[in-house]
């Protein structure tokens, strides 16, 4: 029987969700839910579609639509996430679901299609010139053995953070990571997530995330949002107030995270996200001894559509950053939620 694309709807989701697990080059960012929180924390269109063969799902393809004046229109696989593009268990899936995007691209008049890719870029695709790099690294669960791991000045840090009286909690609590990644991204110049956003996250993947908190007499001073994926964890949404550093709140937070996961989840896969290069992050993720691995970001461009260049390192931006960084809280809480819609 042929391959047929079908759009995804809430009865699929399991099947979905069941093709992702069971496929190596799928990734946390592929599953199903995201089309929800996309939709209902940004008001972005969403196009998640899958292949269809003899009644199996053979491929999927989560592609959302992020349309904005101050950046622009684009269709993105996938947007606020690291990883994305199409992926399938055979090339006639692969096809037609690659040809099902190019189709959309030309019914909706959108100028850009872009695939976030992991592995190897898509042959005959534009790609954008090194940016964007993960830093993903195997991990053992032996809690000694992996601190040994980490090289001698880093390791070095984080015994000191521990022996700074901060204490850790697990759970749900999105609200209390808001608070203090709010003033995190803020102090870099960055606006700021919804709290509705970090909520949705929260419940859209249960018993697949979790919010490990730093405290200080306390204070909580480090927050991070993580996903558990097959053996993998992924620390995605963290920072840390302006006492963390002198803590090292966050590199005990990072710490915490790599041996809870190891220890009580089986994780074997330490993934600390994407961080563009010539950046603090991507400076102190190559100091736990990551090293940097080049994301291929693809796209196909109606004639005379340039390359998107939304990221906070173009010259254009720094005035913005600069201003940004003085605005009280509660002013960046308001303005930056509308802003960073756009940003994907």
């Amino acid at each position: 029987m042929a391959v047929r694309i079908r759009p995804l709807e809430d009865a699929a989701s399991g099947a979905w969700d069941r093709f992702v697990q069971a496929t190596p080059d799928a990734t946390f960012f592929h599953l199903a839910a995201w089309r929800r929180v996309i939709a209902e924390a940004f008001g972005h269109a969403t196009h998640y579609a899958y292949a269809e063969q003899d009644g199996a799902v053979v491929g999927v393809l989560p592609l959302a639509r992020i349309r904005t004046r101050l950046f622009g229109d684009a269709l993105v696989s996938t947007p606020f996430c690291v990883y994305g593009g199409p992926v399938s268990s055979t090339p006639e899936a692969a096809a037609a679901l690659e040809d099902h995007a190019h189709d959309l691209m030309r019914r909706t008049g959108v100028p850009c299609l872009e695939f976030r890719r992991l592995g190897a870029p898509d042959l005959g695709w534009q790609e954008r010139p090194p940016l964007y790099y993960t830093f993903r690294k195997p991990i053992t669960g032996d809690a000694e053995a992996d601190m040994k791991a980490i090289p001698r000045k880093q390791r070095a840090v984080v015994r000191k953070g521990l022996g700074n009286g901060l204490a850790t909690v697990v759970n749900g609590d999105t609200n209390m990571l808001h608070r203090v990644y709010a003033e995190s991204v803020r102090n870099l110049g960055s606006p700021v997530f919804s709290r509705h956003y970090f909520r949705l996250l929260g419940t859209a993947f249960p018993g697949m995330s979790d919010v490990l908190t730093v405290l200080h007499e306390d204070r909580p001073v480090a927050s991070v949002l993580s996903f558990h994926f097959r053996d993998e964890v992924l620390p995605y949404y963290g920072g840390g107030t302006r006492a963390a550093r002198a803590l090292a709140a966050n590199d005990v937070m990072y710490w915490e995270v790599m041996r809870r996961a190891g220890a009580e989840r089986g994780a074997r896969v330490f993934d600390f996200g994407r961080s563009k290069s010539g950046t603090g992050a991507f400076d102190f993720k190559k100091n736990w001894g990551f090293a940097p691995q080049p994301l291929h970001y693809c796209y196909r461009l109606r004639e005379g559509a340039r390359l998107p260049d939304n990221n906070p390192t173009n010259p254009r931006y720094r005035l913005m950053i600069a201003a940004w960084r003085r605005l009280p809280l509660p002013v960046a809480n308001l303005l930056g939620p509308p802003i960073v819609r756009g940003l994907g």
